[in-house]
């Protein structure tokens, strides 16, 4: 994907009456679940799937060695998961030079419920036919048809006006002929409309730290955008067969991820007592140590009437979680926060020891907190010293394993500001150019900014700028391109997800860069591939 976002993705392939889009991130699946969700807003069917790195053997400690691309899709929920565990697997057990690498053993391992493409230009199967190999590409499919099912696998071609692709093209159909497989056609969408091309090109170029006069990377036409069904039946007229087997696959591709439910692990209690009941001893033991014995019946009364909302929304664990690596830190010596947001006003984590500001005495309420009429998981904001929040993350995992705990992915995104200076780099301006304008924007309020058009009508030397100035106005026109879409990934500062079995069960995993380490070697954590929202959207705690 480039600067196409998933919701006006959706959006136009809905306006022109295609019944399904699909998605397939190159090697993770970071945007599923938002791809489920604005297709389903719009009313056609999710198709999820992945843009796998082939490699002959995952393992292979060599320097050099041939990857490809591999398109697979889920055709069912089964499939959906096998996609989770090998887009996992492919950094767990994969991960080199930066890319998640897969073979035939790991996908063979999770091949149910995955339909296989034989996929693009830069497939292994497209690869062999360029380079005038057939017998090759033919014996690189009957292994994909051996791991997948022939029923499975599909003979995938494109038309993006690359020479090597209508070569490619002419072996696809001549093996796919011979073998009796069927076509499909697929489109390589990375921008929305054609006329984004010059986006696509100015964000290639932020990406690899070019310029558009050289870049380091770049697309040989302005093909690679979201096509009408008149324009591919346009482009695949030869082939009309292909575009049957597109909706055909479409079709077959049914997936529902469940959203909105609760997946908090259990809290392993002493003795085997049931989770409300150790809850409930904990918090009046609580009660009594900051009130006095006995408590006031105002705090009785409004503990138990927290506990009992507590108890009904099903989150007497997640309290118990949360008070035990609380107690653990600070049995370590290790700094804790008083408690951030509205978990102040709960008193319950007031006598746990979570949080250190007593709810009467300030007249904060609970319902902020927590409402029985608004599902949705508690979020107690807790700050721990950076020289003990390792400790408490170790303490975490042994307690709950390894495979059941792992940090949250975040993106961060182009704002107007740094838009600008990167937009005035890629078009060849000295640095003060971009910086000039960037300095007419506000800096963002809470990491919060508004959109360009808000900026060029509240901003009256910026939109002088862009009005009298040509280079300024070319610099904005990028900026606005590039406005919104996401620059980076790395490891959010504070986020930690916790799971009642192996994550990879629910949710794919990555590795992120973490720095250096000690021995000045490059440090991975894993991480979730889906970011906050989604994660809190699948009920992970």
């Amino acid at each position: 994907m480039g600067p196409a976002r998933l919701g006006r993705l959706a959006e136009r392939a809905a306006a022109f009456g295609q019944p399904a889009l699909g998605l397939t991130d190159h090697g993770v699946m970071n945007g599923a679940v938002e791809h489920y969700k604005a297709c389903r807003k719009h009313g056609i069917n999710p198709v999820i799937g992945l843009e796998a790195y082939f490699v002959d053997d995952r393992r292979t400690e060599a320097l050099k060695y041939e990857r490809n691309h591999l398109t697979l899709l889920a055709s069912s929920d089964t499939g959906f998961r096998n996609l989770v565990k090998l887009s996992s697997a492919g950094y767990l057990e994969g991960y080199r030079r930066g890319k998640a690498n897969v073979d035939l053993e790991l996908l063979s391992r999770h091949a149910e419920g995955v339909i296989a493409l034989t996929g693009c230009l830069q497939s292994r199967f497209c690869r062999r036919l360029v380079e005038d190999n057939p017998a090759e590409a033919r014996a690189h499919a009957d292994r994909l048809v051996q791991v997948f099912g022939p029923d499975n696998v599909y003979f995938e071609i494109q038309r993006n006006g690359i020479a090597e692709q209508d070569k490619a093209n002419e072996g696809i159909v001549r093996i796919a002929r011979e073998l009796g497989r069927p076509l499909v056609a697929t489109g390589d969408v990375h921008y929305l409309r054609r006329e984004d091309f010059e986006n696509h090109r100015a964000l290639l170029c932020v990406q690899t730290k070019s310029t558009i006069s050289e870049p380091k990377l770049s697309f040989d036409n302005n093909e690679f955008f979201l096509k009408s069904s008149d324009e591919m039946a346009g482009d695949f007229a030869a082939w009309p067969e292909a575009l049957a087997t597109t909706v055909e696959i479409a079709e077959r591709c049914s997936v529902e991820i469940e959203l909105g439910k609760m997946l908090i692990p259990s809290f392993p209690t002493p003795d085997g007592e049931p989770e409300p009941a150790c809850l409930r001893r904990l918090a009046h033991e609580g009660l009594r140590a900051r009130y006095g014995d006995p408590p006031p019946a105002e705090a009785v009364e409004r503990l138990e009437m927290e506990l009992g909302v507590i108890e009904k929304m099903g989150f007497s664990a997640y309290f118990l979680i949360v008070w035990d690596f609380v107690k653990y830190a600070k049995d370590s010596g290790i700094s804790v926060g008083p408690g951030r947001g509205s978990a102040a006003g709960s008193l319950v984590s007031y006598c746990l020891d979570i949080t250190e500001v007593d709810p009467l005495a300030y007249g904060l309420l609970f319902e902020r907190f927590l409402n029985p009429e608004r599902v949705s998981m508690p979020d107690i904001d807790i700050d721990f010293s950076v020289k003990g929040r390792a400790r408490v993350m170790r303490y975490v995992e042994d307690k709950y394993g390894k495979e059941s705990v792992a940090q949250i992915i975040t993106f961060g995104k182009m704002l107007p500001r740094n838009a600008t200076r990167d937009a005035a780099r890629v078009l060849g301006h000295d640095y003060g150019a971009g910086d000039r304008l960037a300095k007419l924007i506000p800096e963002p309020v809470m990491g919060r900014s508004l959109s360009f058009e808000k900026y060029l009508e509240q901003e009256p030397d910026l939109r002088r700028a862009y009005d009298t100035e040509p280079d300024s106005r070319a610099i904005i026109d990028t900026a606005r391109g590039l406005e919104g879409i996401v620059r980076n990934a790395s490891i959010h500062a504070a986020a930690v997800v916790i799971s009642d079995r192996p994550l990879t069960d629910i949710v794919p995993l990555q590795l992120a860069d973490a720095g250096t380490g000690e021995d000045g070697q490059k440090v991975y954590r894993t991480v979730t591939q889906y970011s906050m929202k989604p994660v809190e959207e699948i009920g992970l705690l």
